[in-house]
């Protein structure tokens, strides 16, 4: 890299870099085929997936930053699997906004009924 100090916004362990690597369709959809498939190859994940193999790979690497994914060694192929725990802290991540959005809304429901 260019040797800058990455700032905070970018520290892999951030929610926003969390929410920004799901905030993606392909991205989405990779985690889907990952949820449902379990650890594959970028042969196969590219495999019906209307983008090159190299463009899942770079959209892998940005889920990879983002704590989502990693890769292992299977004999000669590299298998990507979805980190479990990053996808439970994002559910927590959003069942904590949830509880705060019902909240709010529950205090201007009961200020609208005064």
């Amino acid at each position: 890299m260019s040797g800058i100090p990455k700032s905070p916004s970018h520290d892999a362990r951030n929610p926003a870099v969390l929410f920004a690597a799901l905030g993606d369709q392909k991205r989405l959809w990779l985690v889907s085929r990952l949820c449902h498939g379990g650890p594959t190859s970028i042969t196969r994940l590219a495999a019906g997936a209307r983008i090159t193999r190299q463009a899942v790979t770079k959209h892998l690497r940005v889920m990879e930053h983002a704590g989502l994914v990693r890769s292992l060694r299977r004999g000669r192929e590299r298998v990507w699997q979805l980190e479990q725990p990053r996808l439970e802290e994002a559910r927590r991540y959003l069942k904590q906004i949830s509880a705060q959005w019902d909240d709010a809304l529950e205090r201007l429901r009961a200020l609208v009924e005064e």
